[in-house]
């Protein structure tokens, strides 16, 4: 199974009174990569989601985003700051007396004063949001990894339909090979019947120049591999690990081949072939760098 490293899931759950919910977006990245945002409230439960991704997800940048809301009535607890309200309303009292002003001190006025009240957080029951996040992640991954898995499905058709392409050009080159030899050998001796005039040829001396240049421009060897570096890449569609990074490293190996066999085969109709092999595999490099 071929999973892309994009994915994205988004869920919420409810239960007495508590609303948590979490987001998680997946981008390319050569690790596995985990930033997790979490409220004040919430902290706790860091280690925790970072387990769960990494049960779940083997590389990739993974954005968490969690919020959480509480609604129950116990969920705060409101103090009054009693020795700033006495300092304040001992000062109304005394400006009263002095100035001889209206004592109209109410209740509603002490909502102007600042800090005249402290509220504190009542503690939540962690083993409670513990399993409210444990439930809800275990949620959200799956629609994560489903997107994953459907995204590279469509992924692997792609890579597989270009891996065709390239093998079928490469069997073009393979070929083509002994047809260079031929002509290179009837190119080089009707040119050098034309320089000798008449005189004779040394057969010897002509049969090892086109022997070393056959050895010299022989790419047998590079494509035996291209064909088992195109073999392997299809074989690892197959496999139940990540192969990501397999699949890249056999993008690299293909490209050394390729390179080889552009620079020795000293035929044009071969380079062309190559170039469209080159971009080829840049299109399927681009597309294995999103690959778990």
């Amino acid at each position: 199974m071929i999973y892309s490293m994009t994915g994205f899931g988004r869920g919420k759950v409810e239960d007495q009174g508590r609303e948590m919910s979490i987001e998680i977006k997946t981008l390319n990245h050569r690790f596995l990569d985990v930033y997790v945002k979490l409220p004040r409230t919430l902290s706790f439960l860091e280690e925790d989601i970072r387990g769960m991704v990494q049960q779940h997800l083997s590389r990739g940048r993974v954005e968490v985003n969690v919020s959480y809301s509480s609604y129950r009535s116990d969920a705060v607890d409101v103090q009054v700051n009693q020795p700033l309200v006495d300092a304040y309303l001992s000062c109304f009292n005394k400006l009263a007396r002095e100035r001889n002003l209206p004592n109209d001190i109410s209740v509603s006025s002490l909502l102007h004063i600042p800090e005249a009240f402290v509220i504190n957080e009542v503690e939540e029951d962690q083993e409670t949001l513990r399993e409210m996040a444990k439930t809800l992640m275990e949620q959200v991954l799956c629609q994560v990894k489903d997107m994953r898995r459907k995204e590279g499905e469509n992924l692997k058709k792609d890579l597989l339909v270009r891996i065709s392409r390239i093998e079928s050009m490469v069997k073009c080159i393979e070929q083509r090979a002994p047809q260079v030899v031929d002509e290179y050998r009837d190119k080089l001796k009707n040119r050098l019947k034309e320089l000798l005039q008449g005189s004779e040829l040394d057969e010897n001396r002509f049969n090892m120049e086109v022997v070393y240049f056959a050895e010299r421009c022989s790419i047998t060897e590079e494509i035996v591999r291209l064909f088992s570096h195109l073999e392997q890449f299809r074989n690892a569609f197959e496999a139940s690990e990540p192969v990501g990074r397999r699949l890249d490293f056999l993008i690299q190996e293909m490209y050394r081949e390729v390179n080889t066999i552009g620079s020795k085969a000293n035929d044009l109709i071969i380079v062309n072939f190559v170039v469209d092999i080159k971009s080829e595999i840049e299109k399927i490099r681009e597309q294995v760098q999103n690959i778990e």
